[in-house]
């Protein structure tokens, strides 16, 4: 039995080839902001309340219509192959068991088709897409997605270019091993075979717009962090936000979520997520309290599928059940929606 999510990342470390590892663990140029995500949540303290005698507690919530049993989805991570031979397949069926969401990467190397059906009935499914600059493509990727059921867009807004991932051109990482591919862009517009995903630098509202006209599912944008454009894309008609700055992989130097988390939540109305560096239940009670409905994790999930296959996810998705409910039960709260900003304060040197 593993006592924390930091042991599954150990055995991650010593279970894949260090190109895999370096992948998943990586983020831009110097990763200060990968480094920042986590030690921002040093810097915030739990002032808990005592003496309200809740013997139980509950950790669902409701995210766009679904139920789901604890406010942690899976964030959209790419390659899970590289991870385990049965990649998102294993996944899948972990966040359905957890009754959680399970948000599938465009990068995927199983097809969204194929990772729905992995997770059955129970699994709630939202497909990440990057838009392309060819409408056509991204209207069949949209396709896809309501073909297997998916029932929200999550679009990443952070990536007009690629970040520049040194660990990866260190190690000569650019192509994935013989047999292994990123399933979602494979027979697209007409030609068979698999398309690499592009990048849009000219990316802009009008996307969003000409996305919304393509499908009744509701769209998410994901890689916000100023609240000016939090309140431009609910203008725009989305449905949800997450504030992430891609796990340090993007621009290297940006503020770490949890510090702009607040900000976005309070300027808007729409469920706000947020991602990056969460590893401890005490990190999630801190999001809560900051104005998240549910937050996201990424790397921790590769950690448990590289260490023990789905049942590795499922055992970072229980430790991390565990400490939620353990850290509301000594904030006193009886439930998710008991968290308050009263709760939290920065912590001073």
């Amino acid at each position: 039995m593993r006592l924390s999510v930091r042991e599954f990342e150990a055995l991650a470390r010593d279970r894949l080839p260090r190109y895999a590892y370096d992948f998943f663990a990586g983020g831009a140029d110097d990763e200060v902001t990968l480094r920042a995500n986590e030690n921002a949540f040093t810097r915030l303290s739990l002032v808990p309340r005592v003496l309200r005698g809740h013997r139980e507690r509950d950790l669902g919530t409701t995210l766009l219509g679904a139920r789901i049993a604890v406010p942690v989805v899976l964030s959209p991570t790419a390659f899970h192959r590289l991870a385990h031979p049965e990649g998102e397949r294993a996944t899948a069926r972990a966040a359905a068991a957890a009754g959680t969401v399970m948000i599938a990467s465009m990068a995927s190397t199983v097809p969204v088709g194929d990772i729905a059906k992995a997770g059955g009935d129970d699994l709630v499914l939202w497909l990440q897409i990057y838009v392309q600059p060819d409408a056509r493509i991204t209207r069949e990727l949209v396709g896809r997605a309501e073909d297997a059921g998916c029932r929200a867009l999550v679009v990443t807004v952070d990536s007009p270019v690629f970040g520049r991932r040194e660990r990866d051109h260190r190690n000569g990482f650019h192509d994935l091993p013989p047999g292994m591919y990123c399933e979602n862009m494979r027979d697209l517009g007409g030609q068979r075979g698999v398309r690499d995903i592009e990048m849009v630098a000219g990316l802009s509202w009008d996307h969003v717009d000409e996305l919304a006209a393509m499908t009744g599912l509701p769209i998410v944008l994901k890689g916000l962090m100023h609240p000016a454009d939090a309140v431009t894309a609910v203008a725009h008609g989305v449905s949800g936000l997450v504030v992430s700055n891609h796990g340090g992989r993007q621009l290297d130097t940006a503020a770490a979520t949890i510090d702009v988390l607040a900000g976005v939540a309070s300027a808007v109305g729409v469920p706000v997520l947020v991602d990056g560096g969460i590893r401890r239940g005490t990190d999630v009670v801190k999001a809560l309290a900051l104005g998240a409905a549910a937050v996201g994790i990424g790397r921790p999930v590769l950690w448990g599928l590289a260490a023990r296959g789905g049942e590795g996810v499922s055992e970072v998705l229980a430790l991390l059940r565990e400490e939620i409910d353990r850290a509301l039960a000594l904030t006193g709260c009886a439930s998710v929606h008991e968290v308050t900003s009263d709760l939290v304060r920065e912590a001073r040197c």
